[in-house]
């Protein structure tokens, strides 16, 4: 797609046409169709979630980067890992439901290893215990990842190893984002981990839906496991 057709109203066409969607097959498809141009549509959004996570693991993470094994699910093209390897990261294995999503990561060069897995629809396809950082951003929200995922992120990862999540705050997103919450809480009373950080950001990215204007909120949550 030529960057003359890259505007914000054609990227927010193809957003909210997303939303339409309602099985798995319907969304996979839908990003499997959307992997050619979606960096540059979410730059377009000014979309701050992987650049957002990756400061808070860099801010509380004190071992070795380059050493440290992340998890990254819902890698879809890479963002996240691109931010962490500014960071010092380097080794990086990426999960996605999307074949298209996963063939644009792997072009990238970033990760050592990729894996097919639709989330919230069987275990994750990694061994648990195995990650010093396990980061899952974007999926976390309203029609896409159950909640009860987190649990999953948590197994994944090495004792004293961190666990970055983040979702959207605006209020499409509002239910999703309390049960996400309380799922977190009660995680942290089960003794499973411990919250490091909580950050709202006010300016997320560009709203695109004709309720919102300007740009939406969303949250960084940070827990090391126990």
């Amino acid at each position: 797609m030529s960057a003359v057709t890259n505007t914000f109203e054609n990227v927010k066409a193809v957003i909210l046409s997303c939303h339409k969607n309602s099985t798995s097959e319907e969304k996979v498809n839908f990003y499997n169709s959307w992997a050619e141009n979606y960096d540059q549509d979410v730059a377009v959004l000014d979309y701050r979630a992987p650049s957002l996570a990756a400061n808070s693991i860099s801010t509380h993470f004190s071992g070795h980067r380059e050493a440290a094994v992340v998890l990254d699910v819902a890698c879809g093209t890479g963002l996240v890992a691109k931010q962490m390897k500014t960071h010092g990261f380097g080794h990086f294995v990426g999960i996605d439901g999307s074949q298209a999503m996963l063939e644009v990561a792997r072009e990238s060069g970033l990760y050592q290893d990729l894996k097919h897995c639709m989330l919230g629809e069987g275990p994750l396809p990694v061994q648990w215990g195995l990650f010093d950082v396990v980061v899952i951003v974007g999926a976390l929200s309203v029609g896409q990842v159950p909640v009860d995922v987190v649990r999953e992120l948590c197994k994944s990862t090495i004792p004293g190893g961190y666990i970055c999540m983040t979702t959207r705050s605006n209020h499409d997103n509002l239910e999703y984002k309390a049960s996400l919450e309380r799922e977190l809480k009660q995680m942290e009373e089960e003794g499973l981990w411990t919250c490091v950080e909580v950050s709202q950001v006010v300016d997320w990215e560009r709203a695109v839906s004709e309720q919102e204007h300007g740009y939406i909120p969303g949250a960084v949550y940070l827990y090391k496991k126990l």
